[in-house]
């Protein structure tokens, strides 16, 4: 398997459905939206975007299977399948507020063999595949080297208010004032790759799920950057709580994000 080309051509099927997203922006009302569950949304753009994506891939490596966020076609769970996040930062979407983007990641049991996120609203394409580093636009990337002290961190807030409010709310307390800034994407999948291409230093949220982070861990990985859960664990099957790093700055961050988080397990 040429994991090169089948990358570069994921990326056209990425850019392709993303740019369906850009039109639907442009002609999309609220009213459209549905509610999965409390403040988690959904429309018809999630749903269309990831049936056109399903159509490419299915015919560009017809032996995979599926395992996507919106359930569009059968999901699989062994073997050879795409895992698919067709509008990540849906509740950006609906307010037209940046960043969201396609997210497509092969995975062959739990190895994660190629990796493409395409981020909409700035027309850019992050893509990785094994053993062959992470690119945005066709150039190489790598995480940065700031120390914690000089850290741009980026944090979320999930959907699971009240289990996880205590964790946020003490890594807040205890990094405000202590690294050089805190922001919130809205968007796991662009986040991973904004700590892959350097953006932030590191980056962590729980309660996601495969197709929100597939994609991204191999990008920050094949940029020389490191991705555990919050126990330190690398194995991300089955996982909901990421943290993504420059690898300077992993161990420290995850102290903070394991502290006080015993109601995420």
């Amino acid at each position: 398997m040429d994991l090169k080309q089948i990358t570069l051509q994921v990326c056209r099927i990425a850019t392709d459905t993303g740019i369906y997203l850009s039109s639907e922006r442009k002609l999309f009302k609220k009213e459209n939206v549905l509610e999965k569950r409390d403040h988690d949304y959904v429309s018809y753009v999630d749903r269309e975007a990831e049936k056109m994506t399903v159509k490419a891939l299915s015919a560009l490596l017809p032996e995979a299977g599926f395992i996507t966020e919106e359930g569009t076609i059968e999901q699989s769970n062994t073997g050879l399948n795409w895992v698919i996040d067709p509008l990540d930062g849906t509740t950006n979407f609906i307010q037209d507020f940046p960043p969201y983007c396609v997210s497509i990641a092969l995975r062959e049991g739990e190895d994660i063999l190629l990796g493409v996120v395409y981020e909409v609203c700035r027309n850019e394409c992050f893509y990785a595949w094994k053993g062959g580093g992470a690119y945005l636009n066709e150039h190489l990337i790598h995480v940065s080297d700031n120390p914690m002290e000089k850290a741009f961190i980026g944090l979320e807030l999930p959907y699971e208010t009240e289990k996880y409010k205590p964790v946020i709310l003490n890594a807040f307390n205890q990094l405000y004032g202590k690294v050089s800034s805190i922001r919130i994407c809205g968007s796991a999948a662009t986040a991973l790759c904004y700590v892959a291409a350097g953006r932030y230093d590191a980056w962590g949220e729980a309660y996601l799920k495969i197709w929100d982070y597939a994609a991204g861990v191999i990008i920050v990985r094949e940029a020389g950057g490191k991705v555990t859960d919050f126990t330190g664990g690398e194995k991300m099957a089955g996982t909901h709580h990421i943290i993504a790093s420059n690898e300077i700055i992993h161990e420290e961050f995850r102290t903070v994000l394991l502290d006080n988080n015993s109601t995420i397990y």
